[in-house]
């Protein structure tokens, strides 16, 4: 009987251990998926942006109707861009007025901007409003930046964003504004720069040389004569966008560097240097 006893109580014991330990890891999961999963404001403008995507993408894309409710696809276009791209600015603002960062939303802002103007430059380069040369470099700099960023978090080194990257972002959104409004019916409101004339000398196309006859010179501005004029801004913003996405991937290869990958040697040089330096230890027998 005292056996008996024994292991009743032993049972009892870790049936006890048992139900305060599950209890206490679904306390933790409880806590961490409610500080994980938090959908506050910042956290749904992220998301709104994200379910925007596709509606832009057929707004753009979709050649059987120019208009949508009345308005142009091209304005309705723009202003969808322009809209999701306001929500970008706002959510960070909101989130760290209302002490409001959360986990959710560091992981999903990054996610939301590369999907806008991914999904943005892509939808240009089908409608020959931009060069495939250009989308490339640009969206190729997003995700090396990106890797970066996420093996530089991993060994506990935080790469903020710089200057020149800010800028960039606007000067994206400007663009991209810029060659959306000006589109008519979907392609460029001018013989394809390229094809036959070249990317840089803008002043040979004839569509611009009217334009800008008619902006300074003689004759009424129409409005095919603005498509024009802001297609050429648009395009000329575009190497504007090029050259700062290369000088700022640049900025974060460099800062990589010196915090990830020169840091890391360091320390192994000292390791090895420790090492070698050590005292021998003698033992007598």
């Amino acid at each position: 009987m005292p056996y008996l006893d024994t292991v009743c109580l032993r049972e009892i014991h870790f049936a006890r251990n048992s139900y305060e330990h599950h209890s206490k890891i679904q306390i933790a999961l409880s806590a961490f998926s409610r500080k994980v999963v938090r959908v506050n404001l910042p956290n749904t403008l992220t998301l709104s942006r994200i379910f925007v995507v596709p509606l832009l993408v057929v707004v753009l894309l979709t050649p059987f109707s120019e208009e949508w409710f009345g308005v142009g696809r091209h304005i309705l276009g723009v202003t969808l861009f322009l809209a999701a791209s306001l929500t970008d600015f706002l959510d960070g603002i909101i989130a760290r007025k209302r002490n409001q960062v959360s986990r959710l939303g560091k992981l999903l802002d990054p996610i939301a901007d590369k999907l806008l103007i991914s999904a943005a430059l892509i939808s240009l380069v089908e409608n020959q409003l931009a060069p495939a040369w250009a989308v490339v470099i640009i969206i190729g700099r997003e995700f090396a930046v990106t890797g970066l960023r996420s093996i530089a978090a991993a060994e506990g080194v935080v790469i903020s964003a710089s200057k020149m990257g800010k800028f960039k972002m606007l000067a994206q959104v400007v663009t991209v504004a810029l060659l959306i409004v000006s589109s008519a019916s979907g392609r460029p409101p001018v013989e394809n720069f390229g094809r036959p004339f070249p990317a840089i000398a803008f002043w040979t196309v004839p569509q611009l040389r009217a334009a800008l006859h008619h902006l300074i010179g003689e004759g009424a501005t129409t409005g095919t004569d603005w498509q024009v004029l802001l297609y050429t801004m648009g395009r000329a913003m575009l190497w504007v966008v090029v050259l700062s996405a290369c000088a700022s991937m640049y900025g974060y290869f460099r800062s990589f560097y010196h915090a990830v990958i020169a840091r890391g040697s360091a320390i192994g040089r000292r390791r090895a240097v420790s090492q070698t330096t050590a005292p021998a230890v003698i033992t007598k027998k």
